[in-house]
């Protein structure tokens, strides 16, 4: 309790300097957020007016101890291209954002844990070859090309998965938590359960098999380095299972690098699957992000960067937590 509750009370300078930079930025970026008004008022009176609601004809230093303040409150302000508070925003924009993160890191952990241990436990052979080769196309590959083949084989020529969005038109189903494979779950409509699966499953393969290849590679080599300790040989000397040497013994001790990797992994996707949700036409938090910087919407782009390094922070202490609960040598330290 002692060490999260260090981490925790760095927890409120990282959001200040986090939020202190974005709102420097965005005013040095050259350009006017009341360009998107400019078009809807007769005249530069009306302009005035507008933008002393918004309070930017203010001092800088006026503008960013309104900003503080407001921050401190919990309130994040309101998204001046439509009016609408931001925590309502962000409420339907992250849960989509979290459920692909999500499901994406379970596909990349499978696919990439697997071939991993499998190259490991059987180095220098055919099946090491491949599983390497594997990894560095997935590094090699971006998000986008793979995407875009993914809906060229599997939607346009096999028509097995939709293109795009997160559940077949024409399906009824009712919204809960906007996790919309979880509200199908809590409310029994498994056609939208199915229907969403569906939907989910090519950008999170997308995303996924870049990842496994990241995974796949510190697995390989993690589990190199575990399988020459001499606890490993003293294993195999008392006659213990290959299976149970390879995945009670080894693995266990090999995982750790990759829970850190897959945790910062999950912080990245939140903000930094833009193109894949463009691709899918995904409603989540990247999207929504690069409109809010496109518009040059203060609060978006402010309030959203804020919740993304929260949720970024609060995975690496996880991690740092998992760390200890996993490994015991950690306890003591």
């Amino acid at each position: 309790m002692r060490y999260i509750l260090s981490r925790l009370l760095w927890l409120p300078v990282v959001l200040w300097a986090v939020a202190s930079l974005t709102f420097l930025v965005l005013r040095l970026v050259p350009g006017d957020p009341m360009q998107q008004v400019a078009t809807l008022v007769l005249d530069q009176s009306q302009l005035d007016v507008v933008r002393a609601m918004w309070g930017l004809d203010q001092p800088i230093w006026v503008q960013y101890l309104r900003f503080l303040g407001n921050l401190v409150r919990g309130d994040l302000g309101i998204s001046m291209a439509s009016g609408v508070p931001l925590t309502r925003l962000l409420s339907e924009k992250m849960p989509p954002t979290i459920e692909l993160a999500l499901v994406a890191l379970v596909i990349s952990s499978i696919i990439g844990v697997g071939a991993g241990v499998i190259s490991a436990v059987t180095r220098n052979r055919w099946v090491d070859y491949s599983a390497r080769t594997f990894a560095i196309l997935g590094l090699s590959i971006p998000w986008f090309w793979i995407a875009i083949m993914l809906i060229y084989v599997f939607s346009v020529q096999l028509r097995w998965m939709p293109v795009g969005g997160r559940i077949g038109i024409g399906v009824d189903y009712e919204t809960i938590t906007n996790f919309i494979l979880l509200d199908q779950i809590i409310t029994g409509n498994w056609a939208g359960f199915v229907s969403a699966l569906k939907h989910i499953t090519l950008p999170a393969v997308a995303i996924g098999l870049t990842s496994a290849g990241f995974v796949a590679r510190m697995t390989r080599s993690s589990m190199l380095e575990v399988l020459r300790a001499d606890y490993i040989r003293s294993a195999r000397a008392k006659g213990l299972q290959r299976s149970r040497i390879t995945f009670y013994h080894a693995l266990r001790n090999a995982i750790l690098p990759v829970i850190t990797l897959q945790g910062l992994q999950f912080g990245a996707l939140l903000g930094g699957a833009v193109i894949t949700e463009l691709v899918f036409s995904w409603p989540g938090l990247g999207r929504f992000l690069l409109d809010g910087i496109l518009r040059r919407d203060y609060a978006v782009v402010q309030g959203t960067v804020i919740v993304v390094a929260f949720t970024y922070v609060m995975m690496n202490l996880l991690v740092d937590v998992l760390y200890r609960v996993i490994d015991p040598r950690l306890r003591h330290a």
